[in-house]
């Protein structure tokens, strides 16, 4: 699959939130990316349903929903009713995890697991096989505007070699201080969508921005 860009609303303009939406929806951009923190698991807080239920109003392309939660058990069912198309849960935030994944299907989405920078990809082998999606944080969640951990590149490629041998359909999504400089290089790892806020957000055209991210030539990048 060609890569895919899913530009994080966090990082918008919350004052000119549907203006952001709209420039979202008639861009080259893939999804939304929508990170719902709780001031627990993450030491910040984002916003809840009625700012995703407002998204999801305007939105045309799918909402990737990214829990940095804890028990986000209890939420599934109302962020899949709230408009969610995608729902990633944390690894570290789940005690059943396979419980919570089922969960996810259930309530008719797309099931995804997150990865914080210090959990190894080897711990999801048991569970990789049931996912649709891997996030794996190339930050520490919490905060936008951070410096791409290069490790991040390794459990890239780790993951996506598992990946072959039993999910080989597995989505990879990389999430923080993901940026021109080094969206190639992670392309070549293995992974498939990419979140930017700050990168996207903070340049002179956004617009351009999701274009460039797109449109990224490959061909002479070294891992």
């Amino acid at each position: 699959m060609k890569h895919l860009i899913a530009p994080s609303i966090l990082s918008a303009d919350f004052a000119n939130l549907q203006r952001d939406i709209e420039m979202i929806n008639n861009s080259q951009a893939d999804w939304f990316h929508i990170d719902v923190m709780d001031g627990v698991f993450v030491p910040n807080i984002s916003f809840g349903f009625p700012v995703l239920k407002s998204i999801k109003q305007y939105a045309n392309k799918p909402l990737d929903v990214h829990l940095m939660i804890v028990n986000p058990e209890k939420y599934i069912q109302e962020f899949a009713d709230g408009g969610a198309d995608i729902i990633t849960v944390h690894f570290e935030a789940c005690t059943h995890l396979h419980r919570v994944v089922q969960m996810i299907k259930n309530a008719g989405c797309k099931a995804s697991v997150a990865l914080n920078p210090h959990t190894p990809v080897c711990l999801l082998k048991d569970i990789l096989v049931d996912l649709d999606m891997v996030l794996i944080m190339s930050v520490n969640p919490g905060f936008g505007g951070q410096k791409f951990i290069p490790q991040s590149l390794n459990k890239i490629i780790e993951l996506k070699k598992m990946a072959l041998q039993v999910n080989p359909d597995l989505i990879i999504e990389v999430d923080g201080g993901v940026g021109i400089s080094n969206i190639g290089s992670m392309i070549k790892a293995g992974a498939d969508v990419f979140v930017a806020g700050n990168a996207i957000f903070a340049a002179q055209s956004p617009n351009d921005m999701i274009s460039s991210l797109k449109n990224i030539d490959v061909t002479t990048t070294q891992i």
